[in-house]
């Protein structure tokens, strides 16, 4: 098995809808850290208030990266998140995705991201819009980049 950054062989797997609750914004790919900070940071507090558990981290580009991208970054939750301050419901999409573990430093996710993608049309399929990734390593200044997991998502047309 390759143990490179991207550890896991991508496959196709089906994935139930999933509310979450978000920040969107429309930015500069180097203004997404700023967004991040702020984002976990409003859309846990905002659940808490409203009684609802976080649950794992991501983000959602909706956009492709180009001058600026769309992104949604928040958690899923156990139940729809009523609107409040910047914080918006959302869901992450049932369907077929391609998924790819990259397990090492987030600097290195274009690569796991460019091996998903040709993995992709190696199968004969067809890369849909609004993939995302899962931060399932909390990344904490104590977290070792290099054992740190964040799972890829797809989503893949017909």
């Amino acid at each position: 098995m390759d143990q490179s950054p991207e550890s896991t062989e991508p496959e196709i797997v089906s994935r139930e809808e999933v509310p979450a609750a978000v920040v969107r914004a429309t930015l500069r790919m180097e203004e997404l850290p700023q967004l991040f900070d702020r984002a976990y940071r409003l859309v846990a507090s905002v659940l808490e208030q409203q009684g609802l558990e976080p649950g794992e981290a991501f983000a959602r580009y909706l956009t492709m990266p180009g001058e600026t991208m769309e992104v949604e970054a928040g958690f899923t939750t156990t139940g729809p998140v009523e609107p409040e301050e910047d914080v918006v419901p959302t869901t992450l999409p049932a369907g077929e995705v391609a998924r790819l573990t990259h397990t090492g430093p987030y600097d290195t996710l274009s690569s796991s991201w460019d091996r998903l993608g040709r993995w992709i049309g190696d199968q004969g399929r067809r890369p849909g819009a609004a993939l995302w990734e899962v931060y399932v390593t909390e990344p904490t200044p104590e977290a070792d980049p290099a054992t740190m997991r964040t799972d890829l998502y797809w989503p893949l047309e017909g």
